[in-house]
């Protein structure tokens, strides 16, 4: 019996009589689904959740524009008032602001760089190498993400002054070069997206290990790349509490505009035009990323 012929013999299967009908209906079942649009409910949710994550920012704009006194009147301003420059420089003549903001791109451009190049490397050998140990280690690995940052802190700082290191930027980067979690995503992203049979192509056509990963699986891991070195970005440059042991003479940005409060007074003006500053930045990067963002969620949606 051919192969067209067992085809035939099989029921359901698109080929011979009788079998049309539940082609055709499965066809307009999947095209109907894909041509639903969304309803009025749909964007209503999305409507909201957008104005729920746009008013902070909107509202630290508003009030960083203008005046500490405008926080006292019945009824707060819902516009921007023409105070922001001012009240921007009252921020640069407060603290170090050009110095904390040099150290936090230092910073977080390069553990950011570190985590992405590395759990990378580290994601792709877990998901497509054969070793001994394999799925030991990544269980360990897994379990660092149970363990609290808080009960690390001290071992860790007496490490550093034992090194020498405090108040020096290498105290923070060193330990932020490699992540559990960023090893962790790359490895569920790689483990699907890249076929075995790619793979194992490749090394028949003479290529090296790293030859393979460089040409199979690094394209292959850019939309996932950029999603983690963006997050990763955000961390690095949004924290606060290490910085402010190890670096008490040499802030990164966060820990200089906490400066800006004082015990007795807080001009919120002052303190909110600092934080819109420290804002625009992560903004920049979102605009810059949204592009590989998009297609990293896409990808991860449609595949299978």
């Amino acid at each position: 019996m051919t192969v067209l012929q067992k085809a035939r013999a099989v029921p359901g299967t698109g080929v011979g009589s009788g079998s049309g009908k539940p082609v055709r209906e499965r066809r307009r079942g999947r095209s109907f689904g894909s041509a639903r649009r969304p309803g009025f409910l749909t964007y209503g949710i999305l409507l909201a959740f957008l104005f729920g994550s746009a008013y902070p920012l909107w509202w630290s704009t508003v009030i960083a524009s203008r005046s500490n006194a405008a926080l006292g009147s019945d009824w707060p301003p819902l516009w921007p008032g023409g105070n922001f420059w001012k009240n921007a420089a009252e921020v640069f003549d407060s603290v170090p602001f050009w110095k904390a903001l040099a150290n936090s791109v230092i910073i977080s451009g390069t553990v950011t760089l570190s985590v992405v190049i590395f759990s990378t490397l580290a994601g792709y050998a877990f998901a497509k190498l054969r070793f001994k140990g394999n799925g030991v280690l990544m269980v360990a690995v897994i379990a660092t993400m149970a363990i609290p940052t808080q009960l690390g802190i001290i071992p860790l700082f007496m490490v550093m002054q034992k090194l020498g290191w405090t108040g020096e930027l290498g105290a923070v980067i060193v330990p932020g070069l490699v992540t559990a979690f960023g090893v962790f995503f790359m490895r569920q992203y790689l483990v699907d997206v890249i076929p075995d049979e790619l793979i194992e192509s490749a090394r028949m056509d003479g290529a090296t290990m790293f030859g393979t990963f460089r040409h199979v699986a690094l394209p292959a891991a850019r939309p996932a790349m950029a999603i983690l070195g963006l997050f990763t970005f955000m961390t690095a440059w949004t924290d606060f509490m290490w910085p402010l042991l190890v670096l008490p003479n040499n802030p990164t940005l966060q820990v200089a505009l906490s400066q800006l409060q004082s015990s007795h007074y807080v001009d919120f003006s002052i303190v909110l035009a600092g934080a819109v500053l420290a804002t625009i930045p992560l903004l920049v990067l979102f605009v810059l990323a949204g592009k590989q963002l998009i297609s990293g969620i896409m990808q991860g949606a449609v595949k299978g």
